[in-house]
């Protein structure tokens, strides 16, 4: 909800960074190291190991924002370094509730959790097409914003993003004795952004045929 606004300030917040590594380190290598490190929350979730868990995941999401300022400040910018970022990033945010059911395998919880992802599921596949209905069409404003975009494909607005996601992982992580209503309440926010995407979908495709 709030990504197109921060994603404009996030630069200039990882500046310092940014020009530190830039000119080691290729945009794709901090793109894997971010996983490696979002893999190891996940573990260390496993393991019951919570504060590691979430300093782990906090660092996890600030390399994951290096690697495009990077590649933005010394011209690297590819679709594969795109297309590499997204795949790692769907693989962090599946790892650590899977992580946190393997050390809280109860009922309720595996619920919960199985919910997550699956509403994970049927939005990352209507934010996917939807991306490549708004490139086709040529309307990364009605993603990104008028201002422009700093992502390698349009990016469709919905009620959960980036920056909602990393809150609730933190409180999962934070707050495990109140996991069960943190998960359940945000695969519902999930659910009500992937379908208000439909509805925006329905309101400006449906009219063209299939």
């Amino acid at each position: 909800m709030f990504d197109h606004v921060l994603r404009r300030g996030k630069d200039q917040l990882l500046a310092p960074l940014v020009r530190a590594v830039g000119s080691k380190l290729h945009p794709n290598h901090i793109s894997v190291a971010a996983a490696v490190v979002g893999v190891a929350a996940a573990v260390a979730l496993a393991n019951g190991a919570y504060r590691p868990a979430a300093t782990l995941w906090v660092v996890n999401r600030i390399v994951d924002g290096l690697d495009g300022a990077v590649a933005r400040s010394t011209g690297q910018t590819s679709e594969f370094g795109g297309y590499l970022d997204l795949m790692l990033d769907v693989a962090v945010y599946s790892a650590i509730p899977i992580g946190f059911a393997l050390h809280r395998p109860e009922s309720v919880v595996l619920f919960a959790v199985i919910l997550l992802l699956a509403a994970c599921y049927l939005n990352i596949t209507s934010w996917l097409y939807l991306s490549v209905l708004l490139e086709r069409h040529r309307e990364p404003a009605a993603a990104d914003g008028a201002g422009g975009r700093l992502t390698s494909i349009a990016m469709p607005r919905g009620l959960v993003e980036g920056a909602e996601t990393i809150v609730a992982y933190l409180l999962l992580i934070l707050l495990p004795n109140h996991a069960v209503a943190i998960l359940l309440v945000t695969a519902s926010l999930i659910l009500v952004g992937a379908v208000q995407r439909v509805i925006w979908a329905v309101g400006r495709f449906s009219g063209e045929g299939s």
